[in-house]
């Protein structure tokens, strides 16, 4: 049985090829072996959702997949979102709305916000409710997160990606 794994992961564009544990969880592979920072480690429970990271296109728990099973997989991470020195129409809400205060949960809140536009354009307060279920924020009370996502899904400034 092999200990190590080799992969290949599209990480925010770019072509990751290398060995790693075979029970490295992508979170840690992010954050460690690529200096990904932005992929916070909260919980490693699944609860918090500060390691959400789009796979695929879909928003995932990076603490609860190993990165042997990201191998020929695409993965954004919230550094990869937007290009260099602009901002993603879901950051932008984000800021204009006040929806972050320490930021902790920020990168994983917007990703979780990202996918949930892509399948529900127009969310609804109860979609959006049910989105942002397995992300946690401690600081915002979600008032402003959830008018954040609402003027997206409004089109205030609707592109979610």
């Amino acid at each position: 049985m092999s200990l190590t794994a080799r992969v290949r992961i599209r990480v925010n564009g770019e072509l990751q090829v290398t060995a790693v544990p075979a029970r490295q969880l992508l979170v840690s592979y992010l954050r460690d072996d690529l200096g990904l920072t932005g992929t916070k480690i909260g919980c490693d429970t699944t609860s918090c959702g500060a390691c959400t990271v789009l796979l695929n296109g879909e928003a995932v728990k990076s603490c609860t997949v190993f990165a042997a099973q990201a191998d020929g997989d695409e993965v954004i991470t919230i550094e990869g979102l937007a290009p260099a020195g602009s901002l993603h129409p879901v950051q932008r809400a984000f800021r204009d709305e006040h929806a972050l205060q320490c930021g902790y949960c920020t990168p994983g809140m917007v990703l979780a916000v990202v996918s949930l536009l892509r399948e529900l354009p127009e969310a609804s307060d109860a979609d959006i409710r049910r989105g942002l279920d397995g992300n946690l924020c401690r600081c915002t009370g979600y008032t402003p997160i959830i008018r954040a996502v609402r003027s997206l899904a409004a089109g205030a400034a609707h592109d979610p990606g």
